[in-house]
């Protein structure tokens, strides 16, 4: 391979490059091993890993009520509407790790494409984002840890301790820890235990779908909402409102959250250029079909009515399943559904490790972060003090929003959606500006690079000033509030404040990142492959 590296300057064309040709980051533009251990994943654990990061069974029980409460029967037309603007996003993820495969993804391309400030900000918008998922999987592990020992030992009061608040408090820190130790042992120790656990959980979601439309037309009182099968549910022209349509497509978001995992774990995959992104495109494959397959199923089953076993039944939303466990699988098989969603829980709760804890690993490599948070556990070649401050922010968020508010799970789900409408949107816009050189070499360029990012992006974008408009008021979400504001929006808002004033706080211990020193902000180096 003959390498010509040429440094164009902002705005200039690229002249001069043949077919085949690749665009790639010199040496010396600021791009830094981190001293993960690389080689650890194939593509086949990169799919796992992200199936796992975004936990379906544990989606699924979490927001399958939710969502059908905002847009009834069109809940499989609202999934389709979550996935689009997802897979668009993840051909910018695919695109920009070809040429820069760093840990850092969202962040490190940012700061690549735009500058320090906003790089910062969006490395912020994941970060906390992981932190608010992390908190609410290790409530619903918790919950079904209780209600599984109830089950198995058949006492109310066993399972009654899932409602006991320091009980629950406790058992939720003990997970957490638990949790974080394994992340703590590295990529191969995570890989080992999600295997077993994504696969328990996509067998048991199975064996429910086929129940539940054995159920469909059953004569029983309890399956009397269930209805036929309609075309139209995949309608999302039928939604009753568009704030209901972006409030149920903020969810929607919310259940492809994850998957971007098989990009942050790129400096340890074998193939990192090329193998995440795969991977990556796996999974999103593996959701749609699960979430499809699920809400057709259930909706015939029990319909979204909101009594009874309907789906949108505000009784039993935030645990769908918990509620038809035993009357579509059996009191013995039942058993199995509360398993899947604990091993849901607790397998993303571990991965979910994965992309903070690395986030954190790169933005302190590049001096936006103490330096501390760049050291490398020499033996397990992980990165070790992210890895415990992500457990410890998670378990200190968990158990100050659990105090403060009763509908904690609710409203920060609907938070994150506004968190991951933040930073996948800047990120797809970054990949079209980062390229904009190249959008004209060729069709595939211009749709891969441009039109899909932007697309995506601007997607994303609308979601989330819609969902910024409507969190304000206090009916969004729970319906509390706090001083008359709905808590969604506090939540939301008051968060990535945070991370602007610790960004102004960094910006006076780390100048030299603020200033473009460390991570350049330039475009591609030309480099000919014969």
């Amino acid at each position: 391979m003959t390498q010509v590296e040429t440094k164009p300057q902002a705005g200039d064309p690229v002249r001069g490059v043949p077919k085949g040709a690749a665009l790639q980051q010199p040496a010396g533009d600021g791009v830094r091993s981190k001293g993960l251990g690389g080689n650890s994943v194939g593509l086949f654990g990169s799919a796992v890993i992200g199936i796992s990061t975004v936990a379906p069974v544990y989606c699924l029980t979490s927001t399958l009520g939710s969502t059908a409460g905002e847009v009834g029967l069109q809940m499989p037309a609202i999934f389709l509407a979550g996935f689009l603007p997802m897979l668009l996003v993840a051909f910018a993820y695919r695109e920009l790790n070809k040429v820069m495969p760093d840990c850092g993804t969202s962040f490190t391309w940012t700061v690549k494409a735009f500058g320090p400030r906003l790089g910062w900000m969006c490395g912020w918008g994941l970060v906390v984002a992981t932190i608010i998922v992390l908190s609410n999987l290790a409530g619903v592990a918790t919950s079904y840890f209780w209600l599984l020992a109830g089950e198995l030992t058949g006492s109310d009061k066993v399972a009654q301790l899932a409602d006991n608040k320091p009980v629950h408090i406790l058992t939720c820190l003990a997970l957490i820890a638990l949790a974080t130790l394994v992340s703590y042992r590295g990529m191969t120790a995570t890989k080992g235990v999600q295997y077993a656990l994504v696969g328990l959980q996509l067998a048991v979601l199975v064996l429910f779908v086929v129940m539940a439309f054995s159920k469909a037309g059953s004569a029983a009182p309890e399956f009397a909402g269930g209805i036929d099968f309609s075309w139209s549910w995949f309608n999302p022209f039928s939604v009753g409102s568009f704030a209901a349509f972006t409030a149920g497509l903020s969810l929607s978001i919310f259940m492809y959250w994850g998957w971007d995992a098989c990009l942050t774990a790129n400096e340890e995959t074998t193939g990192s250029e090329k193998t995440p992104g795969r991977a990556a495109l796996i999974a999103m494959v593996v959701l749609v079909g699960s979430y499809l397959a699920t809400a057709v199923a259930a909706q015939m089953a029990v319909g979204s009515g909101e009594k009874g076993l309907g789906l949108g039944n505000p009784d039993t939303s935030d645990n769908v399943f918990a509620a038809l466990a035993g009357p579509v699988m059996g009191p013995v098989l039942g058993i199995l559904l509360f398993v899947a969603v604990l091993a849901s829980a607790t397998a993303s709760l571990q991965t979910t490790f994965i992309p903070v804890a690395r986030t954190v690993l790169a933005m302190a490599a590049y001096e936006a972060l103490p330096a501390s948070y760049a050291a490398v556990h020499p033996r397990f070649k992980s990165p070790g003090r992210a890895t415990v401050m992500a457990g410890v922010a998670t378990g200190v968020f968990y158990t100050v929003m659990t105090l403060v508010s009763e509908h904690v799970l609710v409203d920060t789900i609907y938070a994150l959606g506004l968190m991951i409408c933040f930073y996948y949107a800047i990120t797809s816009f970054a990949c079209t500006w980062y390229f904009r050189r190249e959008l004209t070499r060729s069709v595939r360029d211009a749709f891969f690079k441009g039109i899909f990012p932007v697309l995506g992006g601007v997607l994303l974008a609308a979601v989330f000033a819609k969902t910024l408009y409507d969190m304000w008021d206090p009916a969004y979400g729970s319906g509390s509030s706090v001083f008359g504001v709905g808590s969604v929006f506090v939540i939301g808002v008051g968060l990535l404040l945070v991370g602007f004033v610790i960004m102004l706080v960094m910006q006076r211990r780390s100048p030299a990142f603020f200033r473009g020193e460390v991570l350049t902000k330039d475009t591609p180096v030309l480099v000919v492959e014969d």
